[in-house]
């Protein structure tokens, strides 16, 4: 079910608005991979991420506190590109995402990709961002809003006490494009997501 976006609708998204997502994406599907042997995850790490995944919390309250402001919502069940597919398909529009603003939005390793940090977590960035775009399970509110609503939409992230980032923009052409953090598009930009949409 979709608790948190009954008042809010998947097919509003008009061309101009901002993508935005809450909290963070990719923990589940990180501690799934762990579990399944696919990546090596230190224990306190896949504590945390396994926790997402067994115990996602809907973000109700920043549901509620979008009504009137957000054009479009859904929670991320299916996965950011999932759950963004089906709003672009509802609203007839298509959508840019900046993946290198997706890279920064796992929390449970508190990682930062591409370099060992202090959890020692070399991850590849494409494991990162399959997780992150493909992932699912986090339900999290993947939401639309126009640009002039951007205060409006911070301040109903604080008073439902979640953070929420702008990942990209709404497009009139069809289709949804992935850019890297140069502004170009990514090469092949679905390729090696199908094992991750064919598992959880």
């Amino acid at each position: 079910g979709q608790p948190a976006t009954q008042a809010l609708l998947r097919s509003g998204a008009r061309a101009g608005d901002d993508v935005y997502v809450s909290g963070t994406l990719g923990d589940a599907r990180l501690a799934l991979e762990a579990l399944l042997g696919h990546i090596a995850l230190p224990d306190h790490v896949l504590a945390a991420a396994r926790l997402r995944l067994e115990q996602p919390t809907p973000r109700v309250a920043l549901g509620l506190a979008l009504r009137g402001i957000a054009t479009a919502a859904a929670d991320t069940s299916d996965g950011l590109l999932g759950d963004l597919g089906h709003i672009l398909e509802r609203s007839g529009v298509g959508a840019t995402l900046d993946t290198s603003i997706a890279t920064t939005l796992i929390a449970a390793p508190a990682y930062s990709t591409g370099a060992t940090d202090r959890f020692g977590l070399n991850l590849p960035a494409s494991t990162v961002l399959q997780c992150v775009l493909a992932g699912g399970d986090d339900y999290e509110l993947l939401f639309t809003a126009p640009p002039l609503a951007g205060a409006a939409v911070q301040a109903a992230a604080a008073a439902a006490g979640v953070g929420v980032r702008c990942i990209g923009r709404i497009t009139a052409e069809p289709g949804l494009r992935l850019l890297d953090a140069q502004g170009q598009p990514l090469p092949l930009q679905l390729q090696g997501f199908d094992h991750f949409a064919a598992g959880a």
